[in-house]
């Protein structure tokens, strides 16, 4: 178990002009990296306290602001506006932010994992067909029917930039979600495993969309944010102790907790 004693974090601007938050451990020489994505709601509290989690156990975290050209960053944090990011603006962003690490002392570059959750969840697939990374974290996103779609958002094929990635993907999903059925989960695996791809994905017990964020209490569902986050850890050492060789062996793995009566209509949109 990784033990930190203390942690430092700071607002910085990467090249461009875009804002990012970054959280580091101290006193800890260089550790891996995760750079998060955040939810819709643009660099709100829920992705800073996230941040510094990951660096309280043992992480370099940069949490770019993805959405900072949007006009209207009130509406963001209230979600009455939204902000459209496509496939290449997600790959330019998180270049940069992959890119800085190399410029935080702490920051093992070398190792880099990305998260998205919800609207950002496919975004680690794209950036990991388009330059090596460490690990794609996906939370709750990338699965529903209209990912799959090849839009002006999205002008390649979701199962064409799966094939390009070469790191192992966790996909982390809720029985309850409102948004991404079962059918749409097990499309998602099915996808990883037709090509060839070593993943892990988890589907929770009653937890509904959104169910990691603590400052939406009708969505939050602690037993399951906590069990999932105990997990993504342990997949993060097996990604940074060299796991997940597929030179040898393929590892796909699929965990799901669901009722004998799952029922994806009965789910409904909770905030």
């Amino acid at each position: 178990m990784t033990t930190v004693n203390q942690v430092v974090t700071k607002n910085v601007t990467l090249a461009g002009g875009m804002p990012a938050f970054v959280a580091a451990p101290e006193n800890m020489g260089k550790v891996p990296v995760i750079v998060l994505m955040h939810e819709r709601y643009g660099l709100a509290q829920h992705t800073l306290d996230l941040a510094t989690r990951f660096a309280w156990d043992g992480y370099v975290c940069i949490a770019p602001d993805c959405f900072y050209k949007h006009p209207d960053q009130l509406g963001l944090r209230a979600g009455t506006a939204r902000y459209d990011i496509t496939d290449p603006e997600s790959v330019e962003y998180l270049s940069i932010a992959i890119d800085y690490a190399k410029e935080i002392p702490q920051a093992d570059a070398t190792k880099v994992a990305v998260k998205g959750v919800c609207q950002t969840g496919r975004h680690p697939l794209v950036i990991a067909a388009a330059r090596p990374i460490s690990a794609a974290l996906v939370w709750y996103g990338a699965a529903s029917p209209r990912e799959w779609e090849v839009t002006k958002l999205y002008p390649k094929p979701l199962e064409e930039l799966i094939a390009k990635v070469e790191c192992p993907v966790l996909g982390m999903f809720g029985e309850a979600d409102h948004i991404i059925s079962l059918d749409d989960v097990r499309k998602f695996r099915g996808v990883l495993e037709s090509k060839g791809k070593n993943f892990e994905i988890n589907m929770y017990r009653d937890a509904p969309h959104g169910w990691l964020n603590d400052t939406m209490p009708g969505r939050y569902r602690r037993p399951q944010a906590e069990a999932a986050w105990a997990d993504q850890l342990i997949f993060l050492d097996e990604v940074f102790a060299g796991g997940f060789d597929d030179k040898t062996t393929l590892v796909q793995r699929y965990n799901a907790e669901v009722s004998p009566d799952y029922d994806f209509k009965k789910n409904v949109r909770l905030e």
